[in-house]
Protein backbone atom coordinates (compact mmCIF):
# COMPACT_ATOMS: atom_id res chain seq x y z
CA UNK A 1 0.00 0.00 0.00
CA UNK A 2 1.42 3.24 -0.77
CA UNK A 3 1.63 6.54 1.26
CA UNK A 4 -1.30 8.13 -0.23
CA UNK A 5 -3.38 4.92 -0.56
CA UNK A 6 -2.86 5.03 3.61
CA UNK A 7 -3.57 8.21 3.66
CA UNK A 8 -6.54 7.79 1.96
CA UNK A 9 -7.82 5.83 3.64
CA UNK A 10 -6.93 7.42 7.14
CA UNK A 11 -8.96 10.22 5.93
CA UNK A 12 -11.72 7.44 4.91
CA UNK A 13 -11.80 6.13 8.52
CA UNK A 14 -11.97 9.62 10.15
CA UNK A 15 -14.57 10.62 7.60
CA UNK A 16 -16.79 7.20 8.84
CA UNK A 17 -16.17 7.98 12.54
CA UNK A 18 -17.00 11.78 12.66
CA UNK A 19 -20.60 10.67 11.50
CA UNK A 20 -20.94 8.81 14.77
CA UNK A 21 -18.79 10.53 17.44
CA UNK A 22 -17.52 14.67 16.87
CA UNK A 23 -14.98 16.06 17.73
CA UNK A 24 -17.31 17.80 21.07
CA UNK A 25 -18.86 14.04 21.52
CA UNK A 26 -15.16 13.20 21.91
CA UNK A 27 -13.20 15.38 24.00
CA UNK A 28 -16.86 15.90 26.47
CA UNK A 29 -16.45 11.88 26.85
CA UNK A 30 -12.72 12.21 27.70
CA UNK A 31 -13.20 15.10 30.25
CA UNK A 32 -15.86 12.87 31.63
CA UNK A 33 -14.17 10.05 31.94
CA UNK A 34 -10.70 11.35 33.17
CA UNK A 35 -12.78 13.54 36.07
CA UNK A 36 -14.60 10.83 37.11
CA UNK A 37 -11.46 8.45 37.74
CA UNK A 38 -10.14 11.60 39.99
CA UNK A 39 -13.09 12.79 41.64
CA UNK A 40 -15.08 9.70 42.48
CA UNK A 41 -12.80 6.35 42.45
CA UNK A 42 -10.34 6.40 45.25
CA UNK A 43 -8.12 7.76 46.41
CA UNK A 44 -10.54 10.80 46.04
CA UNK A 45 -9.24 14.39 45.01
CA UNK A 46 -10.19 17.50 46.49
CA UNK A 47 -9.28 20.31 48.26
CA UNK A 48 -8.52 21.00 51.43
CA UNK A 49 -9.71 23.95 53.72
CA UNK A 50 -7.82 27.02 53.68
CA UNK A 51 -10.02 28.80 56.72
CA UNK A 52 -12.78 30.03 54.58
CA UNK A 53 -15.33 27.31 54.15
CA UNK A 54 -16.84 28.51 57.34
CA UNK A 55 -18.31 31.51 54.93
CA UNK A 56 -20.46 28.88 53.27
CA UNK A 57 -21.28 26.30 55.38
CA UNK A 58 -23.17 27.85 58.28
CA UNK A 59 -25.55 29.81 56.27
CA UNK A 60 -26.09 26.94 53.97
CA UNK A 61 -27.13 24.36 56.94
CA UNK A 62 -24.07 22.67 57.01
CA UNK A 63 -21.58 22.24 59.83
CA UNK A 64 -18.01 20.42 60.35
CA UNK A 65 -19.02 16.98 61.97
CA UNK A 66 -15.24 15.88 62.20
CA UNK A 67 -13.67 15.76 65.72
CA UNK A 68 -10.19 16.00 64.42
CA UNK A 69 -11.21 18.60 61.83
CA UNK A 70 -8.46 21.48 63.00
CA UNK A 71 -5.84 19.97 61.90
CA UNK A 72 -7.09 18.98 58.67
CA UNK A 73 -6.79 22.74 57.20
CA UNK A 74 -4.65 23.43 54.29
CA UNK A 75 -3.46 19.55 54.32
CA UNK A 76 -5.82 17.20 54.12
CA UNK A 77 -9.12 16.75 52.21
CA UNK A 78 -12.46 16.11 53.92
CA UNK A 79 -15.12 15.08 52.28
CA UNK A 80 -17.88 14.88 54.52
CA UNK A 81 -19.82 17.73 56.75
CA UNK A 82 -23.64 17.49 59.13
CA UNK A 83 -26.31 18.58 57.70
CA UNK A 84 -28.10 20.61 60.21
CA UNK A 85 -31.12 18.86 61.73
CA UNK A 86 -33.02 21.86 63.08
CA UNK A 87 -33.41 25.69 63.01
CA UNK A 88 -30.50 27.16 61.63
CA UNK A 89 -29.75 30.65 63.41
CA UNK A 90 -26.71 31.09 61.41
CA UNK A 91 -27.21 34.27 58.88
CA UNK A 92 -25.59 34.13 55.41
CA UNK A 93 -21.61 36.00 56.03
CA UNK A 94 -21.96 36.51 52.03
CA UNK A 95 -24.00 37.10 49.13
CA UNK A 96 -23.02 34.69 46.39
CA UNK A 97 -24.51 32.35 43.55
CA UNK A 98 -22.95 29.28 45.24
CA UNK A 99 -25.09 29.35 47.92
CA UNK A 100 -27.69 27.92 45.07
CA UNK A 101 -25.36 25.43 44.21
CA UNK A 102 -24.63 24.24 47.83
CA UNK A 103 -28.30 23.95 48.99
CA UNK A 104 -29.16 22.23 45.68
CA UNK A 105 -26.45 19.78 46.39
CA UNK A 106 -28.05 19.10 50.07
CA UNK A 107 -31.44 18.82 48.81
CA UNK A 108 -29.74 16.14 46.46
CA UNK A 109 -27.79 14.55 49.05
CA UNK A 110 -30.76 14.19 51.31
CA UNK A 111 -32.36 11.10 49.30
CA UNK A 112 -29.33 9.13 50.52
CA UNK A 113 -28.67 10.35 53.78
CA UNK A 114 -30.37 13.32 55.85
CA UNK A 115 -27.38 13.55 58.21
CA UNK A 116 -24.12 13.44 56.44
CA UNK A 117 -23.38 15.68 53.15
CA UNK A 118 -20.98 14.34 50.99
CA UNK A 119 -18.99 16.61 49.23
CA UNK A 120 -19.13 14.36 46.03
CA UNK A 121 -22.63 14.76 45.89
CA UNK A 122 -21.93 18.51 44.83
CA UNK A 123 -18.81 17.38 42.62
CA UNK A 124 -20.97 14.97 40.77
CA UNK A 125 -23.41 18.00 39.77
CA UNK A 126 -20.30 20.16 38.96
CA UNK A 127 -19.02 17.51 36.68
CA UNK A 128 -22.06 16.92 35.10
CA UNK A 129 -22.26 20.93 34.17
CA UNK A 130 -18.74 20.66 33.27
CA UNK A 131 -19.34 18.00 30.12
CA UNK A 132 -21.84 20.06 28.85
CA UNK A 133 -20.07 23.27 29.23
CA UNK A 134 -17.10 21.30 27.47
CA UNK A 135 -19.35 20.10 24.97
CA UNK A 136 -20.37 23.01 23.72
CA UNK A 137 -16.66 25.01 24.11
CA UNK A 138 -15.46 22.56 21.73
CA UNK A 139 -18.08 22.13 18.95
CA UNK A 140 -18.08 26.20 18.85
CA UNK A 141 -14.03 25.93 18.38
CA UNK A 142 -14.86 22.76 15.82
CA UNK A 143 -17.89 24.01 14.16
CA UNK A 144 -17.57 23.23 10.24
CA UNK A 145 -14.05 22.50 10.68
CA UNK A 146 -12.90 19.77 8.82
CA UNK A 147 -12.84 16.42 10.79
CA UNK A 148 -9.28 15.70 10.71
CA UNK A 149 -8.59 19.41 12.38
CA UNK A 150 -11.30 18.91 14.55
CA UNK A 151 -9.81 16.13 16.36
CA UNK A 152 -6.43 17.75 17.10
CA UNK A 153 -8.87 20.71 18.64
CA UNK A 154 -10.77 17.61 20.65
CA UNK A 155 -7.40 16.51 22.13
CA UNK A 156 -6.01 19.45 23.11
CA UNK A 157 -8.95 20.73 24.68
CA UNK A 158 -9.17 17.31 27.16
CA UNK A 159 -5.67 18.23 27.91
CA UNK A 160 -6.65 21.72 29.43
CA UNK A 161 -9.76 20.63 30.53
CA UNK A 162 -9.54 17.58 32.33
CA UNK A 163 -6.64 18.72 33.81
CA UNK A 164 -7.02 18.24 37.88
CA UNK A 165 -5.97 21.48 38.77
CA UNK A 166 -9.11 22.55 38.05
CA UNK A 167 -11.57 19.89 38.24
CA UNK A 168 -9.98 19.16 42.09
CA UNK A 169 -11.98 22.16 42.97
CA UNK A 170 -15.48 20.97 42.29
CA UNK A 171 -15.04 18.56 45.60
CA UNK A 172 -14.69 21.60 47.50
CA UNK A 173 -16.55 24.72 48.66
CA UNK A 174 -14.38 27.33 46.85
CA UNK A 175 -15.97 29.49 44.29
CA UNK A 176 -13.71 28.61 41.85
CA UNK A 177 -15.44 25.60 40.61
CA UNK A 178 -18.80 28.19 39.98
CA UNK A 179 -16.04 30.30 38.03
CA UNK A 180 -14.55 28.27 35.91
CA UNK A 181 -17.41 26.42 34.69
CA UNK A 182 -19.75 29.57 34.01
CA UNK A 183 -16.91 31.29 32.53
CA UNK A 184 -17.10 28.28 29.68
CA UNK A 185 -20.63 28.41 29.32
CA UNK A 186 -20.63 32.39 29.09
CA UNK A 187 -17.62 32.14 26.30
CA UNK A 188 -18.62 29.60 24.38
CA UNK A 189 -22.29 30.50 23.84
CA UNK A 190 -20.88 33.73 22.83
CA UNK A 191 -19.03 31.54 20.20
CA UNK A 192 -21.59 30.01 19.18
CA UNK A 193 -23.65 33.00 18.20
CA UNK A 194 -20.65 33.92 16.37
CA UNK A 195 -20.65 31.06 14.65
CA UNK A 196 -24.34 30.67 13.89
CA UNK A 197 -24.65 27.51 15.86
CA UNK A 198 -27.90 26.56 17.40
CA UNK A 199 -30.62 28.93 18.60
CA UNK A 200 -29.73 32.24 19.49
CA UNK A 201 -32.53 32.48 21.69
CA UNK A 202 -31.02 29.52 23.68
CA UNK A 203 -27.68 31.01 23.48
CA UNK A 204 -28.35 34.24 24.59
CA UNK A 205 -30.01 32.52 27.52
CA UNK A 206 -27.15 30.13 28.49
CA UNK A 207 -24.84 34.02 27.80
CA UNK A 208 -27.24 35.88 30.61
CA UNK A 209 -27.56 32.81 33.09
CA UNK A 210 -23.70 32.05 33.21
CA UNK A 211 -23.00 35.89 32.94
CA UNK A 212 -25.04 36.27 36.14
CA UNK A 213 -24.04 33.53 38.36
CA UNK A 214 -20.38 34.72 37.30
CA UNK A 215 -20.73 37.98 38.50
CA UNK A 216 -22.60 36.66 41.60
CA UNK A 217 -20.22 33.63 42.71
CA UNK A 218 -17.30 36.10 44.56
CA UNK A 219 -17.54 40.20 45.54
CA UNK A 220 -14.28 40.41 43.42
CA UNK A 221 -15.93 39.42 40.09
CA UNK A 222 -18.11 42.42 40.84
CA UNK A 223 -16.65 44.16 37.32
CA UNK A 224 -17.60 40.72 35.43
CA UNK A 225 -21.16 42.21 34.99
CA UNK A 226 -20.10 45.60 34.35
CA UNK A 227 -17.47 44.71 31.42
CA UNK A 228 -19.73 42.05 30.07
CA UNK A 229 -23.07 44.97 29.99
CA UNK A 230 -20.74 47.26 27.65
CA UNK A 231 -18.73 44.86 25.63
CA UNK A 232 -21.41 42.85 24.50
CA UNK A 233 -23.77 45.70 23.37
CA UNK A 234 -23.03 44.55 19.93
CA UNK A 235 -25.08 41.11 20.82
CA UNK A 236 -28.07 43.52 20.51
CA UNK A 237 -27.88 43.81 16.66
CA UNK A 238 -27.05 40.23 15.59
CA UNK A 239 -30.50 40.20 14.84
CA UNK A 240 -33.16 42.56 13.84
CA UNK A 241 -36.23 41.50 15.84
CA UNK A 242 -37.62 43.27 18.41
CA UNK A 243 -37.88 40.88 20.50
CA UNK A 244 -34.61 39.65 20.83
CA UNK A 245 -33.24 43.18 21.01
CA UNK A 246 -35.59 43.59 23.59
CA UNK A 247 -34.19 40.49 25.53
CA UNK A 248 -30.50 40.59 24.85
CA UNK A 249 -30.63 44.49 26.21
CA UNK A 250 -32.66 43.44 29.54
CA UNK A 251 -29.99 40.60 30.18
CA UNK A 252 -27.37 43.08 29.90
CA UNK A 253 -29.34 45.62 31.56
CA UNK A 254 -30.03 42.95 34.76
CA UNK A 255 -25.49 41.71 34.31
CA UNK A 256 -24.69 45.46 35.10
CA UNK A 257 -27.21 45.72 38.17
CA UNK A 258 -25.97 42.34 39.06
CA UNK A 259 -22.14 43.38 38.97
CA UNK A 260 -23.12 46.69 41.31
CA UNK A 261 -24.93 44.66 43.78
CA UNK A 262 -22.36 42.32 44.13
CA UNK A 263 -19.91 44.90 45.03
CA UNK A 264 -22.23 46.96 47.22
CA UNK A 265 -23.41 43.74 49.32
CA UNK A 266 -19.91 42.92 50.38
CA UNK A 267 -20.01 42.77 54.28
CA UNK A 268 -18.16 45.14 55.67
CA UNK A 269 -16.05 42.04 57.83
CA UNK A 270 -14.73 41.83 54.43
CA UNK A 271 -13.97 45.05 53.62
CA UNK A 272 -12.09 45.65 55.92
CA UNK A 273 -10.40 42.51 55.94
CA UNK A 274 -9.51 43.20 52.51
CA UNK A 275 -8.64 47.15 53.10
CA UNK A 276 -6.41 45.70 55.78
CA UNK A 277 -4.09 43.39 53.66
CA UNK A 278 -4.25 46.50 50.75
CA UNK A 279 -2.78 48.67 52.53
CA UNK A 280 -0.44 46.79 54.85
CA UNK A 281 0.32 43.78 51.69
CA UNK A 282 0.53 46.62 48.83
CA UNK A 283 0.49 50.01 49.54
CA UNK A 284 3.16 50.13 52.41
CA UNK A 285 5.07 46.60 51.05
CA UNK A 286 6.34 48.31 47.88
CA UNK A 287 6.93 52.00 49.41
CA UNK A 288 10.39 52.75 50.20
CA UNK A 289 9.19 55.04 52.97
CA UNK A 290 5.54 53.57 54.77
CA UNK A 291 5.63 56.86 57.04
CA UNK A 292 5.45 59.32 53.96
CA UNK A 293 3.48 56.88 52.36
CA UNK A 294 0.85 56.80 55.58
CA UNK A 295 0.61 60.44 55.32
CA UNK A 296 -0.21 60.99 51.96
CA UNK A 297 -3.64 59.11 52.96
CA UNK A 298 -3.68 61.02 55.81
CA UNK A 299 -3.03 58.29 58.62
CA UNK A 300 -0.66 58.78 61.23
CA UNK A 301 3.03 57.41 60.56
CA UNK A 302 2.82 55.10 63.69
CA UNK A 303 0.57 52.68 61.81
CA UNK A 304 3.64 52.12 59.50
CA UNK A 305 4.75 49.49 62.26
CA UNK A 306 1.60 46.87 60.47
CA UNK A 307 3.72 46.82 57.30
CA UNK A 308 3.79 43.73 55.80
CA UNK A 309 1.31 42.07 58.93
CA UNK A 310 -1.56 39.76 57.91
CA UNK A 311 -5.50 40.47 59.12
CA UNK A 312 -5.44 36.98 60.68
CA UNK A 313 -2.17 37.12 63.07
CA UNK A 314 -2.73 35.74 66.40
CA UNK A 315 -0.87 37.94 68.19
CA UNK A 316 -0.69 41.94 66.95
CA UNK A 317 0.23 45.50 67.98
CA UNK A 318 -3.49 46.31 67.66
CA UNK A 319 -6.44 44.43 67.44
CA UNK A 320 -7.50 44.96 63.61
CA UNK A 321 -11.08 45.05 64.10
CA UNK A 322 -11.11 47.86 66.93
CA UNK A 323 -12.84 50.70 66.62
CA UNK A 324 -9.18 52.93 66.81
CA UNK A 325 -8.75 51.28 63.24
CA UNK A 326 -11.77 51.62 61.69
CA UNK A 327 -11.57 55.86 62.99
CA UNK A 328 -7.87 56.23 62.09
CA UNK A 329 -6.87 53.28 59.44
CA UNK A 330 -9.40 52.18 57.23
CA UNK A 331 -11.79 55.34 56.87
CA UNK A 332 -9.05 57.09 55.49
CA UNK A 333 -8.76 54.88 52.09
CA UNK A 334 -10.85 52.34 49.83
CA UNK A 335 -10.58 51.18 46.20
CA UNK A 336 -10.73 54.79 44.27
CA UNK A 337 -7.99 56.11 46.80
CA UNK A 338 -5.34 53.27 46.13
CA UNK A 339 -5.77 53.22 42.87
CA UNK A 340 -4.90 56.88 43.15
CA UNK A 341 -1.89 56.01 44.67
CA UNK A 342 -0.60 53.56 42.17
CA UNK A 343 -1.30 55.63 39.26
CA UNK A 344 0.48 58.56 40.75
CA UNK A 345 3.68 55.98 41.37
CA UNK A 346 3.66 53.69 38.73
CA UNK A 347 6.88 52.37 39.33
CA UNK A 348 5.58 50.67 42.95
CA UNK A 349 2.14 49.47 40.68
CA UNK A 350 5.02 48.34 38.18
CA UNK A 351 6.06 46.20 41.15
CA UNK A 352 2.76 44.88 42.49
CA UNK A 353 2.04 43.27 38.57
CA UNK A 354 5.33 41.96 38.23
CA UNK A 355 4.26 40.10 41.73
CA UNK A 356 0.95 39.29 40.88
CA UNK A 357 1.94 37.94 37.15
CA UNK A 358 4.11 35.49 39.02
CA UNK A 359 1.09 34.41 40.09
CA UNK A 360 -1.00 34.72 37.32
CA UNK A 361 -0.36 31.08 35.86
CA UNK A 362 -1.07 29.26 38.56
CA UNK A 363 -4.39 27.12 38.69
CA UNK A 364 -3.88 25.03 41.39
CA UNK A 365 -3.40 27.46 45.01
CA UNK A 366 0.16 25.73 46.62
CA UNK A 367 -1.01 25.97 49.84
CA UNK A 368 -3.65 23.24 49.70
CA UNK A 369 -3.45 19.80 49.73
CA UNK A 370 -5.54 16.87 47.26
CA UNK A 371 -6.03 14.05 49.70
CA UNK A 372 -8.09 12.83 52.95
CA UNK A 373 -5.74 11.91 55.72
CA UNK A 374 -6.57 7.90 55.62
CA UNK A 375 -4.97 7.85 52.53
CA UNK A 376 -1.27 8.30 54.36
CA UNK A 377 -0.16 11.14 52.15
CA UNK A 378 2.30 13.65 53.44
CA UNK A 379 0.50 16.94 55.24
CA UNK A 380 -0.69 18.78 51.55
CA UNK A 381 0.12 16.43 49.04
CA UNK A 382 -1.19 17.58 45.65
CA UNK A 383 -2.23 15.22 43.00
CA UNK A 384 -0.19 14.73 39.67
CA UNK A 385 -2.85 12.76 38.06
CA UNK A 386 -3.26 14.44 34.92
CA UNK A 387 -1.75 17.73 35.77
CA UNK A 388 0.49 18.06 32.25
CA UNK A 389 -1.11 21.26 31.21
CA UNK A 390 -1.37 23.08 34.52
CA UNK A 391 2.11 21.79 35.29
CA UNK A 392 3.75 23.03 32.15
CA UNK A 393 1.95 26.31 32.02
CA UNK A 394 3.41 27.12 35.98
CA UNK A 395 6.83 26.26 34.33
CA UNK A 396 7.04 27.62 31.15
CA UNK A 397 4.60 30.62 31.43
CA UNK A 398 6.62 34.46 31.81
CA UNK A 399 6.23 35.51 35.10
CA UNK A 400 5.73 39.11 34.11
CA UNK A 401 2.90 41.94 33.46
CA UNK A 402 4.91 42.22 30.23
CA UNK A 403 4.09 39.15 29.09
CA UNK A 404 0.47 39.62 29.92
CA UNK A 405 0.60 42.86 27.74
CA UNK A 406 2.19 41.37 25.02
CA UNK A 407 -0.19 37.93 25.11
CA UNK A 408 -3.14 40.84 24.53
CA UNK A 409 -1.48 42.77 21.72
CA UNK A 410 -1.24 39.41 20.00
CA UNK A 411 -4.59 37.94 20.12
CA UNK A 412 -6.33 41.01 19.69
CA UNK A 413 -3.70 41.70 16.53
CA UNK A 414 -4.60 38.40 14.61
CA UNK A 415 -8.30 38.64 15.52
CA UNK A 416 -8.32 42.18 13.97
CA UNK A 417 -8.11 41.67 10.32
CA UNK A 418 -11.41 39.65 10.58
CA UNK A 419 -13.24 42.32 12.81
CA UNK A 420 -12.43 45.28 10.06
CA UNK A 421 -13.34 43.41 6.99
CA UNK A 422 -16.57 42.57 8.99
CA UNK A 423 -17.21 45.99 9.59
CA UNK A 424 -16.61 47.20 6.03
CA UNK A 425 -19.56 43.65 5.29
CA UNK A 426 -21.78 45.51 7.54
CA UNK A 427 -22.01 41.73 8.87
CA UNK A 428 -22.87 42.19 12.56
CA UNK A 429 -22.60 38.67 13.65
CA UNK A 430 -19.09 38.42 11.92
CA UNK A 431 -18.32 41.36 14.24
CA UNK A 432 -18.77 38.94 17.72
CA UNK A 433 -15.49 37.41 17.63
CA UNK A 434 -13.28 40.04 18.68
CA UNK A 435 -15.14 41.47 21.37
CA UNK A 436 -16.17 38.21 22.91
CA UNK A 437 -12.08 37.52 23.25
CA UNK A 438 -11.23 41.35 24.54
CA UNK A 439 -14.14 40.56 27.14
CA UNK A 440 -12.47 37.74 28.46
CA UNK A 441 -9.61 39.44 28.32
CA UNK A 442 -10.55 42.47 30.46
CA UNK A 443 -12.63 39.75 32.81
CA UNK A 444 -9.16 38.26 33.51
CA UNK A 445 -7.59 41.67 33.80
CA UNK A 446 -10.08 42.74 36.21
CA UNK A 447 -9.03 39.51 38.53
CA UNK A 448 -5.31 41.22 38.59
CA UNK A 449 -6.69 44.78 39.42
CA UNK A 450 -9.03 43.75 42.11
CA UNK A 451 -6.66 41.47 43.52
CA UNK A 452 -3.73 43.73 43.76
CA UNK A 453 -6.07 47.21 44.83
CA UNK A 454 -8.40 45.27 47.19
CA UNK A 455 -5.78 43.10 48.77
CA UNK A 456 -2.87 43.48 48.25
CA UNK A 457 -0.88 40.36 47.69
CA UNK A 458 -2.70 38.34 49.96
CA UNK A 459 -3.59 34.91 48.62
CA UNK A 460 -2.59 36.19 44.88
CA UNK A 461 -2.79 32.75 43.09
CA UNK A 462 -6.31 31.97 44.47
CA UNK A 463 -7.50 35.60 43.83
CA UNK A 464 -6.29 35.89 40.49
CA UNK A 465 -7.90 32.52 39.31
CA UNK A 466 -10.69 34.36 37.09
CA UNK A 467 -7.05 35.75 34.97
CA UNK A 468 -5.73 32.27 34.60
CA UNK A 469 -9.02 30.62 33.47
CA UNK A 470 -9.41 33.24 30.88
CA UNK A 471 -6.14 33.29 29.37
CA UNK A 472 -6.59 29.37 29.16
CA UNK A 473 -9.76 29.81 26.88
CA UNK A 474 -8.50 32.59 25.11
CA UNK A 475 -5.50 30.81 24.26
CA UNK A 476 -6.97 27.49 23.38
CA UNK A 477 -9.58 29.30 20.98
CA UNK A 478 -6.72 30.97 19.40
CA UNK A 479 -4.72 27.42 18.72
CA UNK A 480 -7.83 26.19 17.43
CA UNK A 481 -8.68 28.88 15.01
CA UNK A 482 -4.64 28.78 13.90
CA UNK A 483 -5.64 25.03 13.22
CA UNK A 484 -8.21 25.72 10.99
CA UNK A 485 -7.46 28.28 9.74
CA UNK A 486 -10.04 30.96 10.79
CA UNK A 487 -7.83 33.71 11.98
CA UNK A 488 -7.47 34.65 8.46
CA UNK A 489 -10.69 34.18 7.25
CA UNK A 490 -11.51 37.87 6.52
CA UNK A 491 -12.83 38.20 3.23
CA UNK A 492 -16.36 39.12 3.29
CA UNK A 493 -17.82 36.31 1.38
CA UNK A 494 -16.02 33.77 3.87
CA UNK A 495 -17.41 35.83 7.02
CA UNK A 496 -21.06 34.22 6.00
CA UNK A 497 -20.00 31.21 6.21
CA UNK A 498 -18.13 31.92 9.73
Amino acid sequence: MTRHQRLDKLKDTIRKYSRYVSPALLAASLVAIITIIALFIPPYIGMADNGDYFRMLYSNGLYFNAPDYDSLYLGYFNKQFGIFQYFNENGATLTSSQSLLIRFSIWVNQWFDQHVFDIRVQGAILTLLYIAAVYLMVEALTWKMPAKYGYIVAILSVFVFADTAYTAFFNSFFSESMVWIMLIYLFASGLLMFRKRYNDYAMMGIFFISGLLLTTSKQQNAPVGVIIAVIAVIYIFVRKERSYRVLMASSLACLMLAGVATYVLIPKEFVNINKYHAMTRGVLMESEDPEETLQSFGIDRQYAVLNKSIYYEPYTTIDVDSSLLEDEFYSHYGFVSILTYYIAHPEQAGKMLDLAAKNAFTIRPPAMGNYEKSVGKPFGAQTSFFSGYSELKRALAPKTFGFIVIWMLVILGIYMPHFIAAIKAKHVRSMLRLPLILMVMLMGLSGIFVSIIGAGDADLSKHEFLFTAAFDLVTLTAVADAICRHLWQNKPEALKKA
